[in-house]
């Protein structure tokens, strides 16, 4: 299987002069996308709440969510995030796709808009 990652530009909605830039990894499988620890204390990002979430072997594990502003695509969303702690790698997840209306196609590890339906 290949591996797709793209930039990200994130800022602390609460102060937009706090912006960081990093290479995150395309996760499919992951609900939200993972700001790895470092980020998060350069962001001062604030937790709004804490999230249980099932790792693919199984396991349960406990983060704290909050708000981070997403550059994606030429533009801008504050979205959910997890707060990521000591070891937790940089990951897009699919909400985050979902919300930029853009879709991964496995095959070709490009992105790609997808057709967004009102009802």
């Amino acid at each position: 299987m290949g591996v797709t990652s793209v930039p990200l530009t994130l800022k602390n909605p609460s102060d937009p002069d706090k912006t960081a830039t990093g290479e995150f990894l395309v996760d499919s499988g992951a609900h939200f996308t993972v700001v790895p620890a470092a980020l998060v204390k350069k962001l001062g990002l604030k937790p709004s709440y804490i999230q249980r979430f099932a790792l693919a072997d199984g396991r349960i594990m406990k983060r704290s969510v909050g708000n981070a502003t997403v550059s994606l695509d030429r533009r801008e969303l504050i979205i959910p995030v997890v707060l990521g702690e000591a070891h937790d790698g940089a990951l897009l997840g699919v909400t985050t796709l979902e919300s930029f209306g853009l879709m991964l196609d496995p095959f070709q590890r490009k992105l790609y808009h997808s057709k967004l339906m009102l009802a």
